[in-house]
């Protein structure tokens, strides 16, 4: 489980991308066909949902889009995943699951 940034060379160079995104990860996660418009949410090597993250002052928002059901492991590890990006960010994060709405480079 791994919460990847907008052009990850993992997400840009893997081949061929219907392996790295299939089914409905090709179209939500591909912008026109093109890898790396959107911040990836991994799940044991392939792209399994888009995420965005809102910082207000000390505080960042990251919404995860999943395309599947998470388990209940799954879900811990995307909580980690999140604390990580607060991390890097030096702020509070808080995981929101629902539907990203902001499109591509936002």
């Amino acid at each position: 489980m791994r919460l990847l940034p907008y052009f990850d060379a993992y997400v840009v160079a893997a081949q061929p991308r219907e392996r790295l995104f299939p089914g409905m990860a090709y179209q939500r996660a591909l912008g026109g066909g093109q890898a790396g418009n959107h911040p990836v949410l991994l799940v044991d090597g392939v792209v399994a949902g888009v995420w965005h993250q809102r910082r207000r002052g000390r505080r960042a928002t990251v919404t995860v889009e999943p395309l599947d059901r998470l388990t209940a492991r799954q879900e811990r590890e995307l909580g980690e995943q999140v604390e990580r990006v607060g991390e890097v960010l030096e702020a509070t994060a808080e995981l929101v699951v629902g539907e990203v709405t902001v499109g591509p480079h936002a």
